[in-house]
């Protein structure tokens, strides 16, 4: 194995930024989302927007961890960076990989939340063809 550079955490920092941007973005969505579909409830409670909610809370707390281990991610390849800077290689290749390990499942996450979202999609999609 070659020797970890203060440079190699560094680079999945613009990575990471963006991954984070992207969930915020979905996340804000969601936000808007969860505002309407309370609206249309209130005024007129329906079965089809119940399942709409469950759904979409489902999608929430998936983004929520998604979040939650992207920026972790973020926080190991610092500490990373920081053992590199002492000179505790071994110790900094470890927190490395734990590192990009909860990048890999919160990127796993967002495929599932994707999935989940397709899936309500083509729901309304089929309704509209009926």
């Amino acid at each position: 194995m070659e020797h970890l550079t203060l440079t190699t955490p560094a680079l999945l920092f613009s990575a990471v930024s963006l991954i984070l941007l992207a969930y915020t973005n979905r996340f804000l969505g969601y936000a808007q989302l969860v505002r309407n579909l309370y609206e249309k409830f209130t005024q007129n409670p329906d079965a089809v927007l119940l399942a709409q909610i469950k759904n979409l809370r489902k999608r929430l707390y998936l983004t929520k961890f998604m979040q939650i281990l992207g920026v972790l991610s973020l926080f190991f390849c610092v500490g990373s960076m920081f053992l590199i800077y002492i000179d505790l290689m071994i110790s900094a290749s470890w927190v490395f990989g734990i590192g990009l390990l909860l990048l890999i499942v919160s990127l796993g996450i967002s495929v599932w939340e994707i999935q989940i979202s397709v899936k309500a999609l083509d729901l309304h999609l089929k309704n509209m063809e009926k």
